[in-house]
């Protein structure tokens, strides 16, 4: 397949950029963005041996591309025995999210960076059967390079921004080189399913399949620990700000304080997106005068707790179970929100603010059955909690929004049916 002038530049770039990525990785490491000991892995050096028998490699950006295809790669290893999976992502969240919930004959590395020759010695080692792209995260080289060995590609959960969208535009041709290097693309929603097509995307290559995340298990959780959260705490109403984000959490505690005028002993956890970000929170509601206790420092909520600090990562399933009502951060900063799936699995009324343009296709289905309520400031917030927490409200918000997120396991049902099509059988590749 040819390509266009501006793909055939970038990779001329790609050819050259190893010295230029190799200061990159070494700014990053000493900024602590980087693992020291799996370094080399950013640059195509394999860590571990290839497993035997035929292998998938699924490349994903980050946490919420990577916790999506969890089920679909379980589902995937059930039907077949001689098969393992190879996931790949950019950040260390993931890394550490990917080595706790991988099930057995499943493994993950870090993600080269897009310069050829790193590619080409990840591809070399690894020489994976069929390559997987979850959502959008397209690097050029790395495309190039799998379709130059004649893997079959694959884009699932597919995705476009608005920014995204434009961007493209600009470049017309080398979106179409790239786009018609994938053999097939699951696309979340009918308008990605369109973009794709304007960007050059052969029509008979693309559909429409829904968000993984709907067809995703719930999370999981120490059932032991909920229990004794749950007794320890009994009594008392609580919510949960998920997800959080830098500007957020002052307005969580501003909604918290007004909230908990009209619910008397009313308890808010908090959940940051970014754990690492603990201290920093801690330290600003202290200094407006709240009772905190911080998890990751070992400390257990009391009567007298005003706010728990949840800065820990993979419990998110724990506070969902604890939590009957939740507020979904990322929504009252234009961060662009995050999966209502989560929360709605496990039982819990979401509230959310304006900003959901990434997930607005979810958000307006739920809307549209009652399954959510939209604030946009710490007082509309502070009000929503206290009408949320009425158990019958709760309930049946709870309800409505588990029935949409159920439906979604047909979505994990096409995408399994999609790979196995694509899959080659036993030598083909």
């Amino acid at each position: 397949m040819g390509h266009s002038i501006g793909l055939a530049l970038y990779l001329a770039f790609s050819e050259r950029a190893t010295g230029l990525a190799e200061r990159k990785l070494r700014a990053r490491l000493a900024e602590g963005k980087e693992h020291p000991e799996r370094l080399p892995e950013r640059m195509g050096k394999a860590s571990r041996p290839r497993p035997a028998g035929r292998l998938v490699w699924f490349h994903a950006a980050s946490v919420g591309e990577s916790l999506s295809i969890l089920e679909l790669v379980r589902r995937l290893l059930d039907r077949y025995d001689d098969l393992s999976v190879l996931v790949t992502t950019g950040t260390l969240t993931s890394a550490e999210m990917m080595a706790e919930r991988l099930p057995s004959r499943a493994f993950h590395q870090f993600a080269p960076l897009d310069a050829r020759p790193f590619i080409r010695r990840f591809l070399d080692h690894w020489r994976p059967d069929l390559a997987v792209w979850v959502e959008s995260e397209l690097w050029p080289a790395m495309i190039h390079e799998t379709h130059r060995r004649h893997i079959p590609m694959v884009l699932i959960n597919a995705r476009m921004s608005r920014d995204s969208v434009r961007n493209w535009r600009w470049f017309p041709g080398f979106a179409r080189s790239l786009l018609g290097r994938f053999d097939h693309v699951l696309a979340q929603d009918d308008l990605t399913a369109r973009n794709l097509r304007r960007l050059g995307l052969p029509g008979g290559r693309v559909e429409v399949g829904g968000t993984l995340k709907e067809g995703s298990a719930a999370l999981p959780c120490d059932e032991s620990e909920r229990a004794r959260l749950a007794a320890r705490l009994s009594g008392r109403p609580i919510w949960l700000a998920a997800s959080t984000h830098p500007g957020e959490e002052q307005l969580v505690a501003r909604a918290h304080r007004q909230a908990a005028r009209a619910a008397r002993r009313l308890l808010l956890i908090i959940a940051p997106r970014h754990p690492e970000r603990g201290d920093e929170i801690a330290a600003m509601l202290r200094d407006q005068g709240w009772n905190i206790t911080q998890r990751s420092r070992g400390q257990e909520p009391d009567q007298d707790t005003d706010i728990y600090l949840a800065d820990t990562l993979g419990e998110m399933g724990l506070w969902y179970r604890l939590a009957p009502v939740t507020f979904l951060g990322g929504s009252l900063v234009e961060i662009g929100g995050h999966n209502p799936f989560e929360p709605a699995a496990l039982g819990s009324a979401i509230i959310h603010g304006p900003h959901v343009f990434k997930v607005a296709d979810i958000f307006a289905r739920l809307a549209a059955v009652d399954a959510v309520v939209e604030v946009d400031s710490a007082e509309t917030l502070a009000h929503a909690v206290v009408e949320v927490l009425a158990p019958d409200k709760a309930a049946a918000m709870a309800h409505a929004a588990w029935e949409v997120s159920s439906a979604g396991a047909k979505v994990t049902d096409r995408a399994l049916a999609l790979l196995g099509d694509h899959l080659p059988q036993t030598g083909e590749n």
